[in-house]
């Protein structure tokens, strides 16, 4: 395998975006790894060659970049300490135009390593960026062709670019992995999101006994069974499309 960093130009600056790719083969279909509310890490970071070692060219940016900020380190549990506020305001910062702005950077950069082919795509986002994921493949029609969410969260909003209004904007078979317990995407949104899939190609599953978080190992609500169950559907996800 091949790791490496790679600050690649945006609109707004540099994104550092870690880049695993196999040493043999090749070029590999892209897969975007767009980060969770916690940022950067070195979890996220072998996630990124796990899916990497299957065959792809993973890009996982830095979605933070344009406050100058990487690694968060440590969160308390406390949702009013300082640092998980910090965190929110960060989240917050963010906008689908802002990331399929920096989407297509990393596209372009991608479409000069000889390791990567730029015209099979596939995305997945965890937690804040489920929509990114998702709307990465209606912005990008042509070349994503498989969208994974996984407990993401503004999944159903009263705007144009909501994810549960995606499947009439892509060819792109999307996946939604839900936690059966929530408080960031609550039943009534997961219904929602399944209303606006009906007839699709697509699947919204939930994950019996979950909390938002489960696929993370170093989590407290890790949860062993779910979390490869959602590789597995991930890299099933992939191989059906990514081909």
């Amino acid at each position: 395998m091949i790791d490496q960093q790679i600050a690649i130009p945006t609109k707004d600056g540099h994104t550092a975006t870690f880049i695993s790719h196999p040493e043999r083969g090749g070029p590999f279909p892209v897969v975007l790894f767009y980060m969770d509310a916690p940022a950067i890490r070195e979890e996220l970071r072998d996630m990124a060659r796990r899916l990497a070692t299957s065959g792809y060219y993973v890009m996982l940016p830095n979605l933070y970049y344009r406050s100058g900020v990487m690694e968060l380190g440590a969160l308390p549990a406390d949702p009013n300490a300082p640092e998980r506020k910090r965190m929110f305001a960060l989240m917050g910062s963010l906008t689908i135009p802002m990331i399929m702005d920096d989407t297509r950077a990393l596209l372009t950069y991608a479409e000069g390593q000889a390791a990567a082919n730029t015209k099979i795509v596939g995305t997945v986002g965890y937690c804040m960026s489920g929509r990114y994921a998702v709307n990465a493949a209606t912005h990008f029609p042509d070349r994503v062709k498989a969208a994974a969410s996984v407990y993401g969260t503004q999944l159903a909003t009263d705007q144009d670019d909501s994810p549960h209004l995606a499947a009439s904007k892509t060819k792109a078979e999307l996946y939604f992995a839900c936690a059966e317990t929530d408080i960031y995407a609550p039943t009534e949104i997961i219904e929602k999101v399944k209303q606006g899939m009906s007839g699709a190609k697509a699947e919204v599953e939930i994950y019996p006994g979950t909390h938002h978080g489960f696929a993370f190992p170093k989590r407290p609500v890790y949860d062993r069974d779910a979390a490869e169950r959602h590789w597995e559907r991930l890299l099933a996800l992939y191989r059906r499309n990514l081909v």
